[in-house]
């Protein structure tokens, strides 16, 4: 395994970094200004995509791209250290079209999508004319077990009818947000991970209904984690995405790659956490000397570089698994990156916001908003619990079938 970043990427990364302190940092306080003043999309948005585009960084996470889809075409190892610099800033990945939920619409479009859901969907995707929300998360059931969806996708004639009730549905009240990936059952009497469709909804479809913008942590989210209900929302039979019975699979090929977005950002807002951190340890003073020389500081500094350090190494082995055998192979990877960076993301941001003092939980600091997203990241694609549960059945039936063998029944050698 080798995850030394080539001269390419190298490169790559030096241009999204001039690229960050050129345009997006500066913007940062008045992103705020006119999000706070319900200014949304901000008005300078569609110039810096325009210039992501032109200075030819954008679509960087798509590894199979055709010659007439735009994008850099990267694997997911070249492209994981370009998501890290990203993560820096909550909205910069929008700029590069590299966002989520659309990174993963796309992978799936790209992957399944008859031709002409290609040209309605994927290619203005692609273009970043629309944005997309993945609508599967249900309110009344454990949704982290994607059996339980109640959502009800009914053939009827020419046509598929869909009662049901999401919420936590990013991008739905984004006013570019055009289409809906809507995961629900259309046969329960089926096996258990083969009751399951996707169907693609245009988001001004009749029944389609936004309630609410829920809030996370109490903190609001412009483009939206919504409640949205189907109230017998009538779409064509050729919206069905992939074959009937799919969308379980369907599910879990969206989720591989877009774990190792969710993750390398993560390690990038704890990098800039892990500076704030030294900074103010540095510059702050208390009880006669800088907050840098108290023992406990020192360790959490030390401990933070530690754990960043250690996350990255798996994501990118992560990643290289998904380039090299797929995303099923590298299941457990997958799963322990999702278990594993959130939570030190979030132990990083609050030994921040600790050492900030008060001025760690006020708007002064991005470290209030990130310790917000790193929590959501928790539940966000499967709760720690799920993933933990899965490593621990891999690894006992590893051991159960000899893919593991006990250090002490080994022979000896010499």
């Amino acid at each position: 395994m080798d995850f030394g970043y080539t001269p390419k990427v190298e490169e790559l990364r030096e241009r999204v970094r001039a690229f960050m302190d050129a345009h997006i940092v500066p913007r940062i306080r008045q992103w705020n200004e006119e999000v706070h003043a319900g200014q949304y999309p901000v008005s300078f948005m569609a110039d810096l995509k325009e210039r992501a585009k032109a200075e030819r960084l954008w679509n960087l996470f798509l590894p199979h791209l055709k010659h007439d889809e735009p994008g850099m075409g990267l694997t997911n190892l070249e492209y994981a250290p370009l998501a890290e610099i990203m993560g820096r800033v909550s909205w910069a990945s929008e700029v590069f079209n590299c966002s989520a939920p659309d990174t993963g619409n796309m992978e799936l479009l790209h992957m399944f999508s008859t031709p002409e859901q290609r040209q309605q969907w994927l290619l203005p995707l692609l273009r970043g004319e629309i944005r997309s929300a993945f609508a599967m998360t249900e309110p009344d059931v454990a949704s982290s077990d994607a059996t339980n969806i109640t959502t009800r996708i009914e053939r009827d004639g020419d046509d598929y009818v869909i009662n049901g009730r999401k919420w936590f549905i990013t991008n739905a009240a984004h006013p570019n947000c055009a289409i809906f990936i809507v995961m629900g059952k259309t046969d329960p009497a089926a096996e258990s991970h083969q009751q399951q469709s996707m169907v693609l909804v245009p988001r001004d479809t009749p029944g389609v209904t936004v309630v609410r913008n829920i809030t996370v942590v109490n903190h609001y989210a412009p483009e939206g984690h919504c409640e949205v209900t189907f109230d017998n929302v009538r779409v064509p039979a050729r919206n069905l995405l992939g074959e009937e019975g799919s969308g379980f699979a369907l599910a879990q090929a969206r989720l591989g790659p877009g774990r190792i977005h969710h993750c390398m950002r993560s390690i990038g807002a704890a990098e800039l956490a892990l500076e704030l951190m030294i900074d103010r340890a540095q510059s702050r003073e208390a009880f006669g000397k800088p907050l840098s020389r108290h023992g406990t500081i020192g360790e959490w500094i030390a401990r933070s570089r530690i754990e960043i350090d250690q996350a990255r190494l798996l994501v990118l082995k992560a990643a290289w698994m998904i380039d090299k055998v797929g995303a099923k192979a590298a299941r457990k990877e997958i799963s322990m990156i999702k278990a594993l960076v959130p939570t030190v993301y979030t132990d990083v941001c609050d030994r921040a916001m600790q050492v900030f003092g008060a001025m760690g939980l006020s708007p002064d600091t991005p470290l209030a908003d990130l310790w917000i997203w790193g929590r959501a990241l928790r539940l966000a694609d499967g709760p720690d619990e799920v993933h933990l549960q899965a490593i621990a059945r891999m690894e006992i039936k590893d051991a159960v079938s000899g893919a593991t063998e006990p250090y002490l029944t080994r022979p000896r050698r010499g």
